[in-house]
Protein backbone atom coordinates (compact mmCIF):
# COMPACT_ATOMS: atom_id res chain seq x y z
CA UNK A 1 0.00 0.00 0.00
CA UNK A 2 1.99 3.54 -1.16
CA UNK A 3 0.45 6.05 0.93
CA UNK A 4 -0.84 8.50 -1.34
CA UNK A 5 -0.45 12.06 1.24
CA UNK A 6 1.53 14.61 1.43
CA UNK A 7 2.83 14.91 5.19
CA UNK A 8 6.49 14.32 5.82
CA UNK A 9 6.12 10.56 6.80
CA UNK A 10 4.43 9.39 3.77
CA UNK A 11 7.01 11.06 1.58
CA UNK A 12 9.28 9.21 4.08
CA UNK A 13 7.48 5.77 3.42
CA UNK A 14 7.71 6.63 -0.50
CA UNK A 15 10.86 7.32 -0.46
CA UNK A 16 11.38 3.86 0.94
CA UNK A 17 9.45 1.69 -1.15
CA UNK A 18 10.84 3.40 -3.91
CA UNK A 19 14.75 1.99 -3.05
CA UNK A 20 13.08 -0.98 -2.30
CA UNK A 21 11.60 -1.52 -5.63
CA UNK A 22 15.06 -0.37 -7.36
CA UNK A 23 17.10 -2.82 -5.12
CA UNK A 24 14.96 -5.93 -6.00
CA UNK A 25 14.76 -4.44 -10.14
CA UNK A 26 18.53 -4.86 -9.81
CA UNK A 27 18.32 -8.18 -8.53
CA UNK A 28 16.22 -9.43 -11.42
CA UNK A 29 18.05 -7.45 -13.92
CA UNK A 30 21.89 -8.34 -13.33
CA UNK A 31 22.65 -5.77 -16.57
CA UNK A 32 21.05 -2.89 -14.51
CA UNK A 33 19.91 -1.67 -17.99
CA UNK A 34 16.91 -1.51 -20.55
CA UNK A 35 16.98 -1.39 -24.31
CA UNK A 36 15.20 1.83 -24.95
CA UNK A 37 13.28 1.39 -28.39
CA UNK A 38 13.36 5.41 -29.51
CA UNK A 39 17.36 6.04 -28.26
CA UNK A 40 18.39 2.53 -29.89
CA UNK A 41 20.68 2.30 -26.73
CA UNK A 42 20.67 0.41 -23.32
CA UNK A 43 19.77 3.11 -20.45
CA UNK A 44 21.79 2.12 -17.66
CA UNK A 45 20.19 1.71 -13.64
CA UNK A 46 23.25 3.67 -11.37
CA UNK A 47 23.74 4.44 -7.61
CA UNK A 48 22.40 8.34 -9.01
CA UNK A 49 19.55 6.68 -10.45
CA UNK A 50 18.09 5.39 -7.26
CA UNK A 51 18.99 8.43 -5.36
CA UNK A 52 17.85 11.02 -7.59
CA UNK A 53 14.63 9.58 -8.07
CA UNK A 54 13.63 8.45 -4.98
CA UNK A 55 14.33 11.91 -3.34
CA UNK A 56 12.17 13.63 -6.12
CA UNK A 57 9.31 11.16 -7.17
CA UNK A 58 8.50 10.29 -3.41
CA UNK A 59 7.46 13.90 -3.41
CA UNK A 60 4.73 13.23 -5.65
CA UNK A 61 1.63 9.80 -5.35
CA UNK A 62 1.68 9.67 -9.11
CA UNK A 63 5.27 9.89 -9.48
CA UNK A 64 5.87 7.00 -7.14
CA UNK A 65 3.48 5.06 -9.04
CA UNK A 66 5.33 6.28 -12.32
CA UNK A 67 8.49 4.74 -11.20
CA UNK A 68 7.30 1.28 -10.32
CA UNK A 69 6.69 0.91 -13.95
CA UNK A 70 10.21 1.03 -14.52
CA UNK A 71 11.13 -1.05 -17.20
CA UNK A 72 8.09 0.16 -19.42
CA UNK A 73 9.44 3.60 -19.08
CA UNK A 74 13.15 2.67 -19.71
CA UNK A 75 12.08 0.67 -23.20
CA UNK A 76 9.07 3.28 -24.14
CA UNK A 77 10.25 7.07 -23.30
CA UNK A 78 11.07 9.18 -26.58
CA UNK A 79 13.25 11.97 -25.99
CA UNK A 80 12.05 15.34 -26.34
CA UNK A 81 14.98 17.62 -25.62
CA UNK A 82 18.58 18.12 -24.23
CA UNK A 83 19.43 20.65 -21.46
CA UNK A 84 23.12 21.31 -20.38
CA UNK A 85 23.83 19.90 -16.73
CA UNK A 86 23.57 21.98 -13.57
CA UNK A 87 26.24 23.57 -12.73
CA UNK A 88 27.34 23.52 -9.26
CA UNK A 89 24.99 20.08 -8.99
CA UNK A 90 27.69 17.51 -8.11
CA UNK A 91 25.35 14.69 -8.92
CA UNK A 92 25.38 15.64 -12.84
CA UNK A 93 28.94 16.31 -12.61
CA UNK A 94 29.84 13.29 -14.78
CA UNK A 95 27.34 13.85 -17.45
CA UNK A 96 27.98 16.30 -20.58
CA UNK A 97 24.34 16.43 -20.73
CA UNK A 98 21.45 15.70 -20.17
CA UNK A 99 18.06 14.54 -22.19
CA UNK A 100 14.80 14.74 -21.46
CA UNK A 101 12.18 11.92 -22.28
CA UNK A 102 8.94 11.50 -22.11
CA UNK A 103 6.67 8.18 -21.54
CA UNK A 104 2.53 7.90 -21.35
CA UNK A 105 1.10 6.05 -18.96
CA UNK A 106 -2.87 5.84 -18.87
CA UNK A 107 -3.90 6.38 -15.42
CA UNK A 108 -0.51 8.43 -14.37
CA UNK A 109 -0.23 10.44 -17.48
CA UNK A 110 2.76 12.17 -18.93
CA UNK A 111 6.34 10.68 -17.68
CA UNK A 112 9.58 12.71 -17.26
CA UNK A 113 12.21 10.49 -17.01
CA UNK A 114 15.68 12.66 -17.09
CA UNK A 115 18.73 10.30 -18.61
CA UNK A 116 22.63 11.41 -18.01
CA UNK A 117 24.80 10.87 -21.04
CA UNK A 118 28.57 10.27 -19.47
CA UNK A 119 31.70 12.30 -21.00
CA UNK A 120 33.52 9.97 -22.48
CA UNK A 121 31.97 6.77 -22.51
CA UNK A 122 28.98 8.72 -23.63
CA UNK A 123 26.96 5.68 -21.31
CA UNK A 124 23.37 6.61 -20.76
CA UNK A 125 21.74 6.81 -17.26
CA UNK A 126 18.60 6.85 -15.87
CA UNK A 127 18.86 10.47 -13.49
CA UNK A 128 15.43 10.85 -12.75
CA UNK A 129 11.36 9.93 -13.29
CA UNK A 130 8.58 12.22 -12.43
CA UNK A 131 5.29 12.25 -13.30
CA UNK A 132 4.53 15.70 -14.76
CA UNK A 133 0.97 15.48 -15.80
CA UNK A 134 -2.27 13.78 -14.77
CA UNK A 135 -5.06 12.16 -17.28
Amino acid sequence: MIPEGNTLEDIKQRERIIRDFYHEWKEKNPSQRKYNLSLKEYINIRMVSIVETSEHAAKNYLSTLAVLQLDAILVGAKKVSIRKTKPGNKNQQPFERMMIMEYDMVGIGTIKMTVGVRRRTQEKVQYCITAISNK
